[in-house]
């Protein structure tokens, strides 16, 4: 039997009304801000007669280098969402401090009431990291892992489609839960019994809930597919022994998201059998028991660290090597420990609430094996130390971020270490040394992220960002990273609590002031960021690339032409070496030409996936409001219409050797001065529609 909730509810809306919509002149600045922004990409796309060509070339698209780049644009969208929300939190902050500190907009202290604070660091928690930081990777994952292993696409083209429109629901429901309703008020861990239907009658726990069970379904898929790509896609020659660092870190990654994300699904379930049934897993009446809720989610989240952070790891693994001009040292070794922490990252979850009182027996055993990380930690570390020296390093713009990153790790791991000794993390548990710790952890993930992105980005697109931009943006990010965190890490040895609306003590000013000059500085570095992509577009005619974008370049990707034409490779290469492309430059086959082209199949665009998306955003929606007609028309829908994609048999085509023949010599005879390949051109052919798919 279903559980009757508070307030007014209709067969045809549920519990939506009228009085849904906030009533907040921020949320209300944010709506005009979203509004506008949405009127001029209709109209750009409306007027420019772009829809047609967004429609085949992106939105239908199976291509795994345009998914990856949907993803990556979804992640960046809610990196900024998720920014804001942060900078929303720090000025609030900043403003609530003393018992004398004024109050706005109706707040006591500050301008931001407690409700809607706590609304904001569950959404800014929840975002950064399933909705920011993971589709970014995945996006990464998706475009250069194929590449890598000499594969023309993913093992399952349609299903790597679907996890990304599922993603993009996810992503959806969060944003409209800006302006429709209202978000979880529980923290993005969904604190129990905090989640339950009797302390959070509103849907906030219920779009924090769906969005994260409808694209955990998207991230599942695409773990399995991007195992089966890795394991049964590689090119001839391509043994595990010479499969590139990244594709490595990103099997150990994906092999943690398929195991843990299903725990994650089950925990989700649980909850919602509590919210939607009035069943009682998770709360102290009729034997539920609210830890059983902490142990699943947990058994997830610490994986999900190791999720996030495995690949940014794979990308420093990358990016040293090329930038130091020396091969990556301890190859073996690397592998080695990133299955080892992958492993280990099971093992290790109760560390997150040591003073459950579970006994020094317990505790003990779960700091022995949260310390063990740090040995293939460290071991990475000194690989990555020993790769650089006596190198020919080059300080780019992806080795400042990869540098970066190897600091942000040395500092992120020894906090680690403190707070994985049970007697320290009784002294700051819930204190925001924790929140410093981890969101240094992150900060690995993000320079890493950073530094992939200006690493790749002359292999996808053709041209290089603007290297003196991109080098700002990279100061001022760590200037605010310094400024917010070691104040913060000071103000949690101090006894400053997590998720605080108002600080009583006024001797923690002058930190919550550093806080904000840091966020100050990360405003700058945005600014940077949008303004070395802008510069960057603008003058592509400029730093056109070669195949090598970067003229030391070791894997296998770097041998195709930049922009990778969509067939990826005109033959499928034969792997000799480790680092393929160095092995063919001593060999002088570099820029071997093909002496005979062959017809090549590829997967066929469809719009199935998007149209599941779409059902599941309908399923989302309806069972947030409780509108069971929608949600019972869209669950039917999404069946049918998969069952329906099951008879479907006419989902390749064949692209004729003309055709790949001629690509590749207008890609040669437009390619840049000085190219040593002599057989790319640059542009963003990314943007530009190819005619062979139907």
């Amino acid at each position: 039997m279903m559980v009757n909730v508070q307030g007014p509810w209709s067969p045809l809306l549920g519990r939506l009304s009228l009085g849904a919509i906030p009533d907040n002149p921020i949320i209300a600045g944010a709506f005009v801000f979203a509004a506008v922004l949405g009127a001029v990409i209709l109209g750009y796309l409306t007027f420019g007669h772009k829809w047609g060509y967004l429609w085949r070339e992106w939105l239908t698209t199976v291509d795994h280098k345009k998914i990856g780049v949907m993803y990556i644009i979804i992640g960046l969208v809610m990196l900024f969402r998720g920014f804001i929300d942060a900078l929303m939190m720090r000025t609030q902050q900043v403003m609530a401090c003393g018992p004398h500190s004024p109050g706005f907009l109706g707040a006591a202290h500050g301008y931001l009431l407690p409700y809607h604070f706590d609304q904001i660091y569950s959404a800014h928690g929840t975002i950064m990291i399933l909705f920011a930081a993971t589709p970014i990777l995945v996006g990464l994952m998706n475009v250069v892992v194929p590449l890598q292993i000499g594969a023309r696409d993913m093992a399952f083209p349609y299903l790597n489609a679907l996890g990304l429109w599922l993603t993009a629901v996810g992503a959806a429901l969060i944003m409209l839960s800006l302006f429709v309703g209202d978000f979880s008020h529980a923290g993005w861990v969904g604190l129990t019994p905090l989640t339950e239907i009797a302390y959070s009658p509103g849907v906030g726990v219920d779009y924090w809930m769906w969005a994260i069970q409808i694209s955990s379904v998207g991230t599942t898929l695409g773990a399995a597919n991007l195992i089966a790509t890795i394991i049964k896609m590689r090119a001839p020659g391509m043994t595990w022994s010479r499969l590139p660092i990244f594709t490595w870190t990103a099997l150990s990654t994906n092999i943690i998201a398929l195991t843990s994300f299903p725990v994650l699904a089950v925990a989700l379930g649980l909850l919602g059998a509590d919210r939607y049934f009035g069943t009682h897993f998770f709360t102290a009446g009729l034997g539920g028991n609210l830890m059983l809720y902490s142990d699943l989610f947990w058994i997830w989240g610490h994986p999900e660290v190791y999720f996030v952070i495995l690949p940014a790891f794979g990308m420093m693994s990358e990016i040293i090597p090329t930038f130091a001009e020396k091969p990556l040292f301890g190859y073996a070794t690397m592998v080695a420990a990133s299955f080892a922490i992958a492993g280990v990252s099971w093992s290790v979850w109760l560390h997150h609430f040591f003073t459950m009182g579970a006994g020094p027996q317990v505790n003990t055993f779960f700091s022995i094996a949260t310390m063990v990380v740090g040995i293939p930690t460290g071991v990475k570390v000194f690989n990555w130390a020993f790769t650089v020296y006596r190198g020919r390093s080059r300080f780019d713009t992806p080795m400042l971020w990869a540098v970066g990153a190897l600091f942000m790790l040395l500092l992120g791991g020894l906090t680690g270490m403190m707070l994985a000794m049970p007697p320290v993390n009784y002294s700051v548990h819930n204190s925001v040394f924790v929140v410093a710790h981890f969101h240094t952890m992150l900060m690995v993930v993000i320079y890493g992220i950073m530094g992939a992105v200006n690493f790749w980005f002359p292999k996808v697109f053709g041209f290089r960002l603007n290297e003196a931009l991109g080098k700002r943006f990279f100061w001022f990010f760590t200037a605010g990273t310094i400024m917010v965190f070691i104040p913060m890490y000071t103000s949690g040895f101090m006894g400053m609590t997590r998720r605080l609306d108002y600080l009583s003590n006024p001797a923690l000013l002058p930190f919550e002031i550093a806080e904000e000059i840091g966020i100050g500085f990360y405003v700058v570095s945005i600014y940077y960021f949008v303004r070395q992509l802008y510069v960057s577009i603008r003058d592509r005619a400029t730093t056109r690339v070669g195949a090598d974008a970067w003229g030391s370049a070791r894997t296998l990707e770097w041998l195709t032409p930049s922009p990778v034409p969509f067939y990826n490779y005109a033959v499928t290469p034969r792997v000799h070496a480790r680092d393929e492309l160095v092995w063919r430059r001593e060999q002088g086959l570099e820029g071997a030409t093909v002496a005979h082209y062959e017809d090549i199949p590829m997967p066929k665009n469809t719009p199935v996936p998007l149209i599941i998306g779409a059902f599941a955003l309908g399923l989302g929606f309806g069972l947030v409001w409780r509108i069971w007609w929608l949600t019972d028309v869209s669950l039917l829908a999404i069946i049918v219409t998969v069952i329906a994609r099951s008879f479907v048999r006419d989902t390749d085509y064949m692209v004729k050797a003309g055709v790949v023949q001629e690509t590749e010599r207008r890609l040669r005879r437009n390619a840049p001065e000085g190219s040593r390949e002599g057989e790319a051109r640059g542009g963003i052919d990314m943007f530009r529609p190819h005619e062979s798919n139907p």
